[in-house]
């Protein structure tokens, strides 16, 4: 079966893919990224961030490399999915403001609308903690470690209407061993995120054919 490329344009050093990055928490990967795009070859740029926290710990990185942060917090007086779409639509804006042509999601802790998915689909990416299809959902590590296989790694992947089931774009794998902590299997993970997602995003932003799955 013939793919096609995620991205209808070719991105280069010169006119480089045009990415938002959406975080919630400390932006150790999406830091991992920016350092990723200094390299004077890269075919991608992120020109712009947005968490829905305050605190974010991310802010601080994308403020020492003079990329717009955009803090976009839910409304707590809305019902839970007004709120949501409510929040989606004001990112919206901002995306198209900047001219996005791709979202990255780095440890973005809120679930996407289908709505926000399908006008976006199938250019928002995310990276997973497990190697998937196994493990999906929030807490990927204390899952593998509570079933007690010996690899587990992280996932590249399209994001769609499910839970982490969009098409795998790439993989890592690390052992588990045995004696392993949370914490200590989230590092070792957290090393090969931190390699696989700038390779993969070069990949889509280079042309790379992708074949989706239903």
């Amino acid at each position: 079966m013939a793919g096609e490329p995620l991205i209808p344009r070719i991105g280069t050093p010169e006119n480089p893919i045009r990415i938002a990055v959406l975080f919630s928490g400390s932006g150790t990967g999406m830091n991992a990224l920016f350092q990723h795009q200094g390299n004077q070859s890269c075919t991608h740029k992120t020109v712009l961030s947005i968490t829905n926290k305050s605190d974010a710990g991310g802010i601080m990185f994308a403020n020492e490399r003079g990329i717009p942060v955009v803090i976009e917090t839910v409304d707590p007086i809305l019902a839970k999915q007004e709120r949501r779409i409510e929040q989606e639509r004001r990112i919206m804006k901002h995306l198209e403001q900047y001219s996005v042509e791709v979202i990255i999601l780095s440890g973005y802790m809120r679930i996407l609308s289908e709505e926000f998915v399908s006008a976006y689909y199938p250019k928002i990416i995310n990276i997973h903690p497990s190697l998937l299809p196994a493990f999906p959902g929030a807490d990927a590590h204390s899952d593998v470690l509570s079933s007690q296989v010996r690899v587990s790694g992280c996932t590249v992947h399209v994001v769609d209407s499910g839970m982490d089931s969009g098409t795998i774009l790439g993989q890592s794998r690390v052992p588990v061993f045995t004696g392993d902590s949370r914490a200590s299997l989230a590092k070792r993970v957290q090393i090969e995120e931190h390699r696989l997602y700038p390779e993969i995003i070069d990949l889509i932003c280079s042309g790379h054919e992708v074949v989706l799955e239903d």
